[in-house]
């Protein structure tokens, strides 16, 4: 082996995968900095008055216009129904949701518990589908993901991301 090569720390193709992921946080934290403020635009917009002019009274703040966000904090709900029993999911789930009625969900994480993690995931899936059952309104345009929590079968953990409102 050459003296040049004891000396390398790293290949070059080792370095590839850290600048991809850095690259990847760059481009994540411009996106999340792309987003204006709408009240910011709102304020700019107003005219401004004249020194003697009497100040007005602020008007009544609407809702702010724009892109929808998602609310950082998920709504937690635990389901126990038999593998199969869809008609009883979506029972359990309306009535677990039923105080979020009049919103949408923007994705949903869902932890199906099972011995092995293909039985976990196919009970997740199962779940997820009750749901779009369940409220239509709520789960209609929702991203679900299945995922495997080691357990006793017929179970499953959710974690439900709605929009802002």
């Amino acid at each position: 082996m050459s003296p040049r090569r004891r000396r390398l720390r790293f290949t070059p193709l080792q370095l590839a995968g850290w600048l991809f992921a850095d690259m990847l946080l760059v481009l994540a934290l411009v996106s999340m900095g792309d987003r204006g403020d709408p009240l910011a635009a709102q304020a700019s917009a107003r005219p401004s008055a004249p020194a003697d002019a009497k100040p007005s009274p602020e008007p009544s703040r609407t809702a702010p216009t724009g892109p929808r966000s998602v609310e950082r904090k998920p709504v937690k709900i635990r389901l126990e129904a038999a593998k199969g029993d869809t008609t009883r999911m979506a029972e359990r789930l309306r009535a677990a949701t039923a105080r979020y009625e009049g919103r949408g969900a923007a994705f949903v994480l869902t932890f199906g518990q099972a011995p092995e993690p293909g039985a976990g995931q196919a009970y997740a899936q199962e779940v997820n589908t009750s749901l779009r059952k369940a409220r239509p309104d709520m789960f209609a345009d929702a991203t679900t993901r299945d995922f495997w929590f080691k357990g006793a079968s017929g179970a499953a953990d959710l974690e439900i991301y709605f929009y802002t409102r």
